[in-house]
């Protein structure tokens, strides 16, 4: 069992905001964008780990989904997206994803996002997995996040000296201030449990350092994701799972963690390759790339209508299988077909990436294999964000909105980011409440030793990964708690992001525990096929006694 953990000392400085916003990814910066935009004059303070491009956005290569081509219609985009999560998505978040999408999109371009483009003009849609229309706008080919999450910071930028792109806003005075390098650890809570603000450990910098204190009205958690609990993940180093691990020692609960996508088509680097892959992006097996075993047969045609073109979950578990049969360690992606000219004009980074790692993909296969990429689950939300500590919401990937399901069809999750965004804004201008001081904290606290982040990594991904049965997770949580036992006394960012790591994963092993049936990016080799009482939801929540899960049937529409 885990035992609740304070990781903050008694704050030594303290700073006043109204909206403070943790992450400047996608979510983050567009909810920092879309509170000024719906709150004129509301101090607005954005906190993140590391420097402000440094999260998984501009890393995205597919680009962003939405019902924006002829013919295309936010219905048949739901039904894409329905059929994706495998009977686990929220039918009214996921209408209002596809529904808000194509304004959210629109926005992003206005304030200065370039996509690519037709010849003739109009958006050049390209189709992901899980799609039955090209829908996906994409940027520099392969490059959309860098070019999304470069329009956002510069917006950001212009927002924090009280304008925006265009002076849609100009005269604004500057109310949107940024601290780097700092490590969100604990929330700050009223007498009675409403979010109050957050300690941080800023890591210097030329800033104020030490742990310290924001106190806010309301606090909004873009984390991002968490697949640095897995030894080889498509994740950067940033994505330790500090928004989840956070909100459930603050009180919140968390849903859907057991669904963790992996996307099937991960650069291989050779045996025993450790830390962020180079991903192989969707797009390419849209544009004509198909996988083959090591005989060069291609496996997936037959095995699902869309053949290479299967939701994730189909093509990683497809994958797997060829694996397992061959005794091999990857397969391969044939793109020699696209030729020169298409490599170097729609995928030109996955193209270099490649070439620097001794495989030119316009002559010869790509060695490819699944590893750990987007978390379904995260921070239970309702439509507006809000999760089950008042004051407290969540967004993005750190969030569970209900909207992916058992699986994330592909390209949703900046879709996901920019809609959401603009809910919590909403929410946050019908009224905050006012700034309360926290109540103090008796927790006693405790950190666990950088050491145990190997270990860890190891054992969930051999055992917690694409294959589980009910044997290796019940060896898995084994060793999750024996390393628990590993304490460390020295605070400092490696012990806090090693604690949060620790019960991220345990949160993941408890609910791919609890729900025995095989569902979309979860798979139970003792239990191989979905059944209709697993129609709901495996909830997390953490409490003095450890982690409890309970499984809530039914779903939302």
């Amino acid at each position: 069992m885990i035992a609740q953990r304070l990781l903050a000392p008694p704050p030594g400085w303290r700073r006043d905001t109204d909206v403070v916003v943790v992450g400047s990814g996608v979510a983050g910066v567009t909810t920092v964008l879309a509170i000024r935009r719906a709150m004129p004059g509301a101090r607005i303070l954005l906190v993140t780990k590391s420097v402000l491009d440094d999260g998984s956005t501009r890393w995205a290569q597919g680009g962003i989904a939405a019902a924006l081509g002829p013919g295309d219609s936010p219905a048949q985009h739901l039904a894409d997206t329905l059929t994706a999560g495998a009977g686990i998505c929220d039918a009214g978040a996921v209408r209002a994803l596809v529904t808000e999408g194509p304004a959210a999109v629109r926005r992003l371009m206005a304030i200065g996002a370039e996509f690519d483009r037709e010849p003739a003009g109009p958006l050049a849609l390209t189709r992901e997995g899980g799609h039955l229309r090209r829908r996906i706008a994409h940027a520099g080919g392969d490059a959309t996040g860098a070019e999304v999450s470069r329009a956002l910071l510069a917006a950001l930028s212009y927002a924090s000296q009280g304008d925006v792109p265009g002076g849609s806003s100009g005269g604004v005075p500057p109310t949107v201030a940024v601290i780097e390098h700092a490590l969100a650890i604990d929330l700050l809570r009223t007498s009675d449990g409403r979010a109050a603000g957050l300690t941080l450990h800023v890591l210097g910098e030329g800033q104020q350092d030490g742990v310290g204190a924001v106190h806010a009205r309301a606090v909004v958690l873009a984390t991002g994701g968490f697949g640095q609990v897995y030894s080889a993940t498509t994740n950067p180093q940033v994505s330790t799972g500090d928004g989840v691990a956070l909100a459930l020692r603050a009180g919140a609960e968390a849903a859907d963690l057991e669904f963790v996508q992996f996307h099937p088509t991960v650069l291989w680097l050779g045996p025993g390759s450790q830390g962020r892959q180079p991903l192989i992006s969707e797009a390419v097996r849209g544009e004509g790339a198909f996988l083959v075993d090591r005989a060069g047969r291609r496996f997936m045609t037959g095995l699902h209508p869309l053949a290479d073109l299967a939701p994730r979950d189909v093509v990683a578990k497809a994958i797997m299988r060829v694996m397992l049969a061959d005794g091999s360690d990857h397969v391969y992606l044939d793109g020699r077909q696209l030729g020169a000219q298409t490599w170097q004009r729609r995928f030109p980074t996955i193209l270099a990436t490649c070439r620097d790692n001794g495989i030119d993909p316009v002559t010869e296969l790509i060695p490819v294999l699944p590893a750990a990429h987007y978390a379904s689950g995260g921070i239970r939300t309702d439509s507006r964000g809000r999760t089950s500590v008042p004051g407290l919401h969540a967004c993005g990937e750190t969030a569970c909105t209900g909207v992916h399901g058992a699986n994330r069809l592909a390209s949703n999750s900046l879709l996901e980011g920019l809609v959401f965004a603009e809910r919590i804004a909403a929410d946050l201008a019908s009224g905050l409440p006012p700034q309360a001081e926290p109540a103090a904290d008796s927790r006693q606290p405790g950190l666990l030793d950088p050491a145990i982040v190997g270990p860890l990594q190891q054992v969930m991904s051999a055992r917690a990964g694409v294959l589980r049965s009910g044997k290796g997770l019940a060896e898995a949580a084994a060793r999750l708690a024996s390393l628990s036992e590993q304490n460390c006394d020295k605070p400092g960012a490696e012990a806090w992001q090693a604690t949060n790591l620790h019960l991220v994963a345990s949160g993941i092993v408890a609910a791919a525990q609890a729900r025995e049936e095989t569902r979309g990016s979860h798979w139970r080799e003792d239990f191989p096929e979905p059944g209709a009482a697993w129609l709901g939801h495996v909830v997390i929540s953490l409490g003095s006694a450890g982690l409890h899960t309970v499984f809530e049937p039914g779903l939302d529409d």
